[in-house]
């Protein structure tokens, strides 16, 4: 996970393919539709694990046909897993309040779990994985910019696109300044298991570090909103964002996503 950047998550968005080209305010929509079904669907019914794989299936075939890096896809989908694990693993241990009548098994070592509960964690684990892999796959095919450019033409008010434009301008600010304090500390033999030294001695390093690397973002967001402001950039500066017609393979990719949305609710 370590050798996966902030850069090189970006660079998967300037691929080129189908995906990759559709208009960012479908894809925008996309996503939050796919969220949307996932949640609203019985948060107590076995068909509804069924509806959700298929969904799943169908983000799978998408990620496949964009030709996204698929080691990049499981660790963003990793690094959140614990998230969704210690929502959904202790439901078989607890009693739901929506639920009349629990099958309840006991463990030897004093527990016990029901089957309604471990239905209604795995049913909680499946919406939370295609969720989160909607997410992926937008974040995956959509640059950053156009996320933003995608949300304005959708009618997001102009203080938040630039509320926006601008995390993502320091995000990348931070990263870099990230990036070359970890090669200054590489190129000094630092290791953080190190068992050489002490451990005392270690955590002071570390935190030295992230003193300096707060210190020197806040240094390089200065320069860089000063360089704003010498450009012309002020309280009223808005987001240059042009007309873009809705083409017919964005059109086609809706009613697609929408049939299989559809059959899937009604199975």
């Amino acid at each position: 996970m370590s050798h996966i950047s902030l850069i090189d998550i970006e660079r998967e968005t300037f691929r080129n393919s189908i995906v990759h080209r559709l208009d960012g305010r479908v894809k925008l929509l996309f996503m939050v539709g796919m969220i949307l079904f996932a949640v609203s669907l019985p948060r107590f019914e076995e068909l509804t694990l069924w509806r959700l794989a298929v969904v799943e299936v169908y983000l799978f075939l998408i990620i496949l046909l964009a030709g996204l890096n698929l080691y990049f896809a499981a660790v963003r989908y990793a690094v959140l897993l614990p998230f969704g694990l210690a929502i959904a693993a202790f439901q078989p241990f607890l009693r739901q309040g929506f639920v009349k009548e629990f099958t309840v098994h006991s463990l030897p070592i004093g527990l016990s779990w029901t089957d309604e509960g471990l239905l209604f964690g795995a049913i909680l684990f499946a919406k939370f994985t295609v969720s989160v892999t909607a997410v992926i796959l937008f974040s995956s095919t959509t640059p950053m910019t156009e996320m933003v450019e995608s949300a304005r033409r959708l009618g997001l008010p102009k203080e938040f696109a630039l509320l926006l434009t601008m995390m993502i301008r320091y995000l990348f600010v931070f990263w870099g300044v990230l990036r070359r304090l970890r090669n200054a500390q590489a190129s000094r033999c630092f290791d953080i298991w190190n068992r050489n030294v002490s451990r005392r001695w270690t955590l002071s390093q570390l935190a030295h570090a992230v003193n300096s690397l707060f210190i020197r973002s806040y240094e390089q967001g200065e320069r860089t909103y000063q360089s704003m402001l010498s450009r012309g950039y002020d309280y009223a500066a808005d987001i240059y964002v042009h007309r873009k017609q809705i083409r017919g393979q964005e059109a086609a990719f809706a009613v697609v996503s929408a049939a299989v949305v559809v059959g899937a609710g009604m199975m």
